[in-house]
């Protein structure tokens, strides 16, 4: 066994993961390629929907040309080869019923193909809502102490939604309004081209305009999803702290500081509502001026032709008019859904930094094709089982701060060790590298004679069981609390229950086992919260038990009940105690003294207190007191 005496000062130059994120801008084709492979799970629905493009689009171009050719055919002019010979009526009959079999066409294919994308957008935004739930669960514990929760909601809730519109009304829509341009401007171009190629030319300084503000649209949108990330992170915070906000009465202080970046994002959303107003203007004026171009030129050639074979007759100068509509309508609505592609890009942007971020810790994966890393059974079969080794251990929580230093002792199989300190000393720290919530910066953790590292954490996790002072509890009811998601027998949950002595609390609930509790248990006290935290780990029968001020919650009686079932828990078990009231580990075989994350003293209660040490002035300090 490694001495337990402070060791020297020299602390490894291995630094920690930065806790800033550094933000690296993607490309908009790079950000739409991250979601081709969730549109690919839903490529038939995909795929026709855009068939259904393809009779949409020229129906419409059709509707035009009808128009155009009855009044052609009212006045007597040349209309095109299926009217010739044909009598008026018989000339507006069929028209007519052209007319009404492509608006049956493109009501009827309209209401399917929407349906169509929108059930692609949803199903899209599923995949990726699980993928990033379940990436952001994998993350360290490191990345949610520099993340407010309120931000993982919003990219969890309105960043995926608004990223669900880049394919829905986004880009199969873009889709359809360029191949509805496209069928147009071929359509306008066998018509007349003189004046269909006015007309396409018009498109070039406008395309030019709406890239312009839909490039300040992104900018601005990003900023608002970043205020609108604090906004969430800020209501939040209030929520979950109410009971000191109305204590302290800090009700009024803390609106103001609501209200300001409540402000502050108000500001950014009237900076995207400006840039999205500006491109609608813009097309407006352009689109009535492109109507006055047709009429003005149309009506030259009109009188100009008169009488020549080239004749520009009054029906296609009205089919013209009413193609530079239908010209700037698909534009119009591009720019609508360039609106929503850009949010949802910033929307995939900001998904994508989290989705970037590294996976600190990692199962290990196959040494050699034959060997597997070690499971929690073979562990429990091992000749040093439930031995622990800190071996050189440092860690820190940012750069060079460290909070562990050259940590080095070793815990024998059976062993029951306390952990005591000075507040800020490191115990809760080792803790957390022994269940590997983080990594240690330098050195290594042995669990019965393997690396941490080389276990799969679902293992290291059933090896050790953890109950800590906040008894977390989910909604559902208490036998789910119990077993977490493990397919454990109803019997097997009392029997933990009962071995812990928490069997006669539960008999007591309205429904028992299957009494329904509240989220965060606001319908349970803490002593009994923490109670349930005891049958957790029971069940899983592990063969180190970590205790974090397991007890600090529960009154004396509880208590005395419960020590009375630890007592049989701890029974062949490696256990780490960590208790603030010095009194209640005196009988356990060790004691680990810690300052300033250093270990400075080693031994059993007795003769810590004959050294006259850190630990005998902690205890003294106790006693008065």
């Amino acid at each position: 066994m490694r001495s337990a005496s402070a060791p020297s000062s020299s602390v490894p130059t291995a630094s920690t993961p930065s806790s800033v994120p550094v933000r690296t801008v993607e490309s908009d084709w790079r950000l739409f390629l991250r979601l081709v492979p969730y549109a690919r799970r839903s490529s038939k629905t995909l795929l026709l929907s855009l068939l259904l493009l393809v009779p949409l689009s020229i129906a419409g171009a059709i509707q035009p040309i009808l128009v155009g050719q009855a009044i052609s055919l009212i006045r007597g002019e040349e209309t095109i080869g299926f009217l010739t010979g044909r009598s008026l009526m018989e000339g507006l009959n069929l028209l007519t019923w052209i007319l009404f079999i492509t608006i049956a066409i493109r009501l009827a294919f309209r209401g399917i193909q929407g349906y169509l994308v929108q059930e692609v957008g949803q199903e899209i935004t599923a995949a990726i809502r699980e993928d990033l739930f379940r990436h952001v669960t994998d993350l360290a514990v490191r990345f949610f102490d520099r993340t407010p929760v309120g931000k993982l909601i919003t990219r969890l809730t309105s960043d995926v939604e608004a990223l669900g519109d880049v394919f829905s009304t986004g880009a199969i829509g873009i889709v359809n309004d360029l191949f509805s341009l496209l069928v147009v401007c071929i359509t306008m171009f066998w018509l007349q081209p003189t004046l269909a190629l006015m007309l396409v030319l018009t498109l070039f300084p406008v395309t030019a305009l709406i890239l312009y503000f839909q490039h300040q649209y992104r900018k601005a949108n990003y900023r608002s999803r970043e205020e609108l990330s604090l906004l969430n992170a800020t209501l939040q915070e209030n929520i979950l702290g109410i009971n000191v906000v109305q204590i302290f009465r800090r009700q009024r202080f803390n609106s103001e500081l609501f209200r300001a970046t409540n402000d502050r994002y108000i500001r950014e959303v009237d900076k995207t509502i400006f840039h999205d107003s500006a491109i609608s203007a813009t097309l407006e004026w352009v689109s009535l001026g492109a109507i006055a171009l047709v009429l003005w030129a149309g009506g030259v050639l009109v009188f100009k032709t008169a009488g020549t074979p080239e004749a520009l007759t009054f029906g296609t100068l009205a089919s013209f008019i009413l193609f530079s509509q239908r010209l700037f309508d698909p534009l119009r609505q591009l720019a609508e859904k360039f609106t929503a592609i850009q949010s949802g890009l910033t929307a995939v942007e900001r998904i994508a930094e989290l989705l970037n971020e590294p996976i600190e810790i990692k199962d290990p994966g196959l040494v050699q094709a034959t060997v597997q890393a070690p499971t929690a059974a073979t562990l429990k079969a091992a000749e040093r089982s439930g031995e622990i080794r800190f071996e050189d251990v440092s860690f820190a929580y940012k750069d060079q701060d460290y909070v562990l230093k050259n940590l080095n002792f070793t815990i024998q199989p059976g062993e029951k060790i306390a952990l005591v300190g000075p507040t800020g000393a490191g115990k809760s720290t080792v803790i957390r590298l022994l269940c590997r919530l983080y990594e240690p910066t330098s050195g290594q953790i042995l669990v019965s004679g393997h690396d941490i590292r080389s276990l799969r954490q679902q293992d290291l996790r059933r090896y050790i069981g953890v109950i800590l002072q906040d008894g977390f509890i989910f909604s559902g009811d208490v036998a789910s609390n119990i077993s977490l998601g493990e397919t454990y027998p109803l019997e097997k949950i009392i029997e933990a229950a009962q071995l812990t002595n928490v069997d006669s609390f539960i008999q007591q609930l309205p429904q028992g086992y299957q009494t329904l509790l509240r989220q965060r248990g606001t319908n349970l006290s803490a002593g009994q919260k923490q109670l349930l935290a005891f049958a957790r780990v029971a069940i899983r029968d592990p063969q180190i038990l970590v205790m974090d001020e397991a007890t600090a919650n529960l009154d004396v009686g509880t208590e005395a009940l419960i020590q009375e079932a630890l007592d049989r828990l701890l029974r062949n078990r490696t256990a780490i105690i960590i208790a603030h009231r010095l009194s209640t580990i005196r009988n356990v075989d060790r004691i680990l003294v810690f300052k300033q994350g250093q270990l400075v003293e080693s031994g059993r209660h007795e003769v810590l207190l004959e050294q006259g040490g850190l630990y005998a002035s902690l205890y003294r300090l106790q006693m008065l007191t």
